[in-house]
């Protein structure tokens, strides 16, 4: 009891210093652990400025609201790029999220801040308006078994490439295949397991990743059969891989047998959106269909079939935790339900 005491006293004066010190208990590099403190001595710094928060006091990060939060994510707006604002977010949305989780903090101010972020950014009307018959023509000329399987992915989940990227076997549960995977997916047959774990440059599962997981929570995602169908085909051709972790995605050309990154991922969807005409040299997001835009794809086709917009974020892995425990428990009566009610056909 001291211990804890002692602890609980230690994040009332210092709650960077605390979530720092658990960061390097629990593993992190000191590379991620500075980019931690340098954000959140940034945000801590704005807090202790009156003039600059928007109730006129001295703040601790403890003692900050939704309205602080935002106010800060305003401010960076104009000074640093909109990549670089949402990278501050979520390193702040993970700072209070662990907070909150350990008992330190009550409340997670930016849940909702970084939950209408995502909305802000998914549902930008200025992109390319495509149907799902048009999508559908657009799968049907992709042939080579890992493309397909990496794009058919990506439109049936809506996952980031990264996450697509650090799928292990271990993942993915299918009656018909015999191995072993996850405690998570025990009970959940055709699923996939989306860790949040995953960071770039850590070791995760015997294996250095090359790319980040973010979502907020773990997720377990349905596979319908044309899902299901479109990744047996590939891993019935699937390279034999050296890394322990036994990656889902393995190359099939340079670099054989080896995990896929996220450069691939963008190379491929680029090859086949250019041989389309989705895909112009210069164009920027309205015009150009890249991996980030399948999951703009999903989100918006997805919600417009089912109307519930908490299934939607849960299966993105968007949604704080109150919200994505009431799914999780629900996972087989209404999750897959719904997904598998209203996910379109794309084969």
């Amino acid at each position: 009891m001291a211990t804890e005491k002692s602890r609980s006293d230690e994040s009332a004066e210092d709650s960077v210093a605390y979530f720092l010190q658990d960061m390097t208990y629990h593993g992190k590099t000191e590379r991620t652990r500075d980019a931690y403190e340098r954000v959140l001595r940034q945000f801590e710094s704005f807090l202790a400025t009156p003039s600059e928060n928007p109730m006129g006091t001295s703040k601790t990060p403890g003692e900050a609201t939704r309205r602080d939060c935002m106010a800060w994510m305003h401010e960076l707006r104009g000074t640093v790029a909109e990549s670089t604002v949402a990278t501050y977010a979520s390193y702040l949305h993970r700072f209070y999220a662990y907070m909150t989780q350990v008992g330190e903090f009550d409340a997670n101010p930016m849940a909702l801040v970084v939950e209408e972020m995502d909305e802000r950014i998914d549902t930008n009307p200025t992109r390319r308006d495509i149907s799902v018959s048009e999508m559908r023509a657009f799968v049907e000329g992709i042939r080579h078994p890992l493309d397909r399987a990496i794009v058919v992915t990506l439109l049936k989940t809506g996952m980031r490439a990264g996450e697509l990227c650090n799928l292990d076997l271990r993942d993915v549960s299918m009656v018909e295949a015999k191995r072993v995977t996850r405690p998570q997916l025990d009970g959940k047959a055709d699923s996939i397991y989306v860790s949040p774990e995953p960071t770039v440059g850590e070791d995760f599962n015997g294996e250095r990743r090359s790319a980040s997981n973010k979502r907020k929570r773990a997720t377990v995602i349905p596979m319908d059969d044309e899902l299901k169908q479109t990744v047996k085909r590939w891993l019935a051709v699937r390279p034999d891989a050296p890394s322990p972790a036994e990656p889902l995605f393995t190359t099939t050309r340079e670099g054989w047998g080896n995990r896929i990154t996220p450069d691939i991922v963008h190379s491929v969807v680029k090859k086949y959106a250019r041989e389309y005409g989705w895909h112009q040299q210069g164009g920027g997001a309205e015009e150009n269909v890249t991996p980030h835009y399948f999951r703009h794809f999903f989100t918006t086709h997805l919600r417009d079939r089912t109307g519930d917009r908490g299934i939607v974020k849960y299966l993105r892995g968007d949604v704080a935790d109150d919200i994505i425990d009431t799914y999780t428990h629900n996972w087989g009566d209404r999750v897959r339900e719904v997904y598998e009610r209203n996910i379109y056909q794309l084969c």
